[in-house]
């Protein structure tokens, strides 16, 4: 698994979902931010941002449900994030539980092979054991 390819898979789909939504495709547009969520997740900052653009649509569309969703799942990822409970696969959308994993669509299945979620959880402990230290090292 390629970092910087995973990187640039997700902003093409953030592109293709923001031509689609200029071009009225709510629909496509929704469907590529899935994409982009699912390339995105475990990257804090590309999980925030295909979430904020689903809220986005979700506006747009006047979809009030999947907007509730869109904001529970901003408030909530940052924490989610940080313990390392990324149900991997998932869409990101409201119809499905923010929880549960899901297979990973067919085109992305290889692209994500190798992923292992307590990689990202051990580097995490780390730097907040580093800060920890740095802050009562400085205090």
């Amino acid at each position: 698994m390629d970092r910087k390819r995973l990187k640039a898979l997700f902003e093409h789909a953030m592109d293709r979902a923001r031509q689609a939504e200029d071009g009225g495709d709510y629909l496509l547009a929704f469907a590529e931010l899935e994409q982009a969520h699912i390339l995105g997740q475990r990257w804090l900052l590309r999980h925030l941002r295909s979430h904020w653009a689903m809220l986005r649509i979700a506006r747009l569309t006047g979809d009030e449900r999947e907007a509730c969703g869109q904001i529970t799942r901003l408030i909530g990822s940052p924490l989610f994030w940080l313990v390392g409970w990324l149900p991997k696969g998932n869409s990101g959308g409201a119809n499905v539980n923010p929880l549960k994993p899901m297979p990973y669509p067919p085109k992305l299945a290889a692209e994500l092979s190798g992923y292992h979620v307590w990689r990202d959880v051990a580097l995490r402990l780390a730097v907040l054991i580093a800060i920890v230290f740095a802050v009562r090292l400085l205090g």
